[in-house]
């Protein structure tokens, strides 16, 4: 009776231990629903599987990498633990990587890799959502379209492009406004409230019908004249990527892999989330790809768009897109865009610039120091909580690696 009872026993054990590892595995491979996203209701497991399996979400297009691959070989001297001081307090690369939840950190010096990293069950196969570094991309595509003469100028009237707009608040839009994020047209960016342009935008991605992202931005009111004033909309950047699928005929996936991917050298594909199955990009965010291609893109700008002695982009186009504007009367540390970091001349940050993402997706690139840095993250929240000033770690690891 003993020997059953103790049989017995080990028998619930092995079950009931085999229920808790299903249950840890279920736990590991669920991914968030989109609102979860911008909710900022994700536990962190969670959080982490999402990010890194964004394909789960959506439908998507594959951006196709190539045979050639541009190597990023490793600096002869790595990158240590370093020191950077922010808002008046100490940290290390450890704070840093602790703190912001960093899951994936690469800084290129020269072109060579003097540090890379990877948290959180990352791997250098990992494809990693973008967030808004994708719209840098757009912006960027869109100066290849007018070298490529699919597009006149960025002047040209949105219009051109989508005369489906005709009538609506974009009638008299520029592309430049566009990509300056000063169309005049009225937009509420908050990601956490369920009512704001936003989370309606994301309503009809989740909606995946033909054109309903177009349709709203055709509803919306006016704020201003164009040009008039500064307002950040994701929105915007759906629009510019609808431009660009027109001009160019052909989906913007293709494009991104005809101009960048192929001619960059990117390692792997990437993917992009589609507004609808076999519909148009989302222009602002959803593009997943590697860190050391994040990389690639980095070093493209600081090359000013060059590619092997070819240029891909418009002379000037790089510096006119990270630079500072003037926007009804006011300057904004916007470009085309892209983040340039406002930094006195002569100090570890001038010329700086970033493309930035929500929960701390960033592409640093410093022209005068030949440093790129791309960072993964998995903050808590969508917006303000970054618990140390990204622009100061980016100094830091300058310093570090001079």
């Amino acid at each position: 009776m003993r020997e059953a009872l103790v049989c017995g026993s080990m028998v619930l054990s092995l079950f009931a231990g085999c229920a808790l590892a299903e249950a840890a595995e279920a736990k590991v491979d669920r991914v968030a629903t989109v609102r979860e996203v911008y909710d900022g209701t994700m536990t962190s497991d969670v959080q982490v599987n999402t990010f890194s399996h964004i394909e789960r979400l959506f439908p998507v297009r594959v951006v196709k990498h190539g045979a050639h691959v541009t190597p990023l070989p490793k600096r002869a001297k790595q990158l240590g633990n370093f020191k950077f001081r922010s808002a008046g307090k100490s940290y290390d690369l450890i704070d840093f990587m602790a703190l912001d939840r960093v899951t994936g950190l690469l800084v290129l010096k020269d072109g060579e890799i003097a540090y890379e990293d990877y948290e959180m069950g990352n791997d250098e196969h990992t494809r990693w959502i973008s967030m808004s570094l994708v719209k840098t991309m757009t912006s960027s595509m869109i100066g290849a379209a007018i070298r490529d003469g699919f597009i006149t100028s960025i002047d040209d009237p949105v219009t051109k492009y989508l005369p489906e707009l005709a009538g609506s608040a974009y009638d008299g839009v520029s592309i430049r406004n566009v990509l300056q994020m000063a169309s005049g047209v009225k937009w509420d960016e908050t990601y956490t409230d369920p009512a704001s342009d936003r989370r309606h935008m994301l309503d009809a991605q989740i909606a995946q019908k033909p054109g309903a992202i177009l349709a709203l931005m055709a509803k919306l009111p006016r704020a201003g004249a164009p040009g008039s004033l500064w307002n950040y909309s994701t929105g915007e950047t759906y629009v510019a990527g609808a431009v660009l699928r027109a001009a160019v005929g052909k989906p913007i996936s293709q494009y991104l892999s005809e101009r960048f991917w192929l001619p960059l050298g990117m390692e792997s594909d990437a993917v992009w989330w589609l507004d609808s199955p076999h519909g148009q990009e989302i222009g602002g965010g959803g593009l997943a790809a590697t860190l050391r291609d994040y990389g690639r893109f980095g070093l493209f700008l600081m090359n000013d768009g060059v590619v092997a002695g070819k240029r891909i982009l418009p002379d000037g186009w790089v510096h006119d897109a990270s630079s500072s504007k003037i926007v009804g009367g006011k300057k904004v540390d916007y470009g085309y865009f892209i983040w340039p970091i406002d930094a006195p001349a002569g100090s570890t940050n001038a010329g700086a610039y970033e493309a930035i993402g929500i929960y701390g997706q960033y592409i640093y690139v410093n022209p005068r120091e030949h440093v790129v840095a791309v960072m993964w993250g998995a903050q808590p929240k969508p917006v303000d909580k970054e618990p140390i000033a990204n622009e100061d770690f980016f100094a830091g690891v300058v310093e570090a690696v001079r």
